[in-house]
């Protein structure tokens, strides 16, 4: 008489028991928290690196000990998470420049001066903001700026920079201009050459190189801007 096929076994969902739901002991939901919490505070690669080039551009070294070995030594990252990040020291130097301008406040102290009443008021603002941009790095800065003074492709940038405040000048001049031709747009130009002049890195550096503060240098740029712009500054 033949065998009774056995039925194969059949998989069931488990049950649980009525009334009991799984919980995590609150400690360790705290622990998860404040693990998650710092890994999300951690600095990245990439600050990291900046936080790195900017210290050694502030040490006793300066530019001559910058390079992208010592960035990624300090920064406890490897060469090439330096290159990636950045391209390369041009790239790089050029990342810690755009951090000063924010630090700064230059992007936005500059539109103020376009919301001004008067031509001298406006060249009040943008002396000022220059002035204030120039003193919130300055060590970095002249460094970064003799680093390209070696560096053809950061020189460019440079150039690309300074130019930029040429051109607000320029515009500044623009907006309270009332014609004349073409002799009154060769007085504005020649204006906007001097006062850009006044307001470049080198000259500050020369000035708060003999002990004078922001505000001090401030008020004698602000002076001599006016006067070559032909405004008789008050007082």
């Amino acid at each position: 008489m033949p065998k009774a096929k056995s039925k194969p076994p059949v998989d069931r969902p488990a049950t649980k028991a009525p009334g009991r739901t799984a919980t995590k002991a609150p400690g360790r939901v705290a622990a998860n928290a404040a693990a998650r919490s710092s890994a999300d505070a951690k600095p990245s690669a990439r600050d990291r690196i900046l936080a790195a080039a900017r210290s050694l551009l502030e040490g006793a070294g300066g530019s001559a000990e910058f390079n992208i070995d010592a960035v990624a030594r300090q920064a406890g990252v490897t060469r090439m998470t330096v290159y990636y990040q950045f391209g390369g020291k041009p790239g790089l130097l050029e990342a810690i420049y755009d951090d000063i301008a924010a630090r700064g406040e230059i992007g936005e102290r500059l539109p103020l001066a376009f919301q001004q009443p008067t031509l001298e008021a406006s060249i009040d603002v943008l002396v000022a903001a220059f002035a204030h941009f120039w003193a919130s790095e300055r060590t970095i800065i002249r460094r970064i700026r003799h680093i390209g003074a070696l560096d053809p492709e950061l020189a460019q940038s440079h150039g690309s920079r300074d130019r930029r405040r040429l051109e607000t000048l320029r515009a500044v001049f623009a907006r309270w201009s009332t014609g004349g031709g073409r002799r009154a747009a060769a007085i504005a130009e020649r204006k906007a050459e001097l006062i850009y002049a006044l307001t470049s890195f080198e000259v500050y550096d020369v000035l708060a190189s003999e002990g004078r503060s922001e505000t001090e240098i401030t008020k004698d740029l602000q002076y001599l801007a006016l006067a070559a712009a032909g405004i008789s500054a008050p007082g």
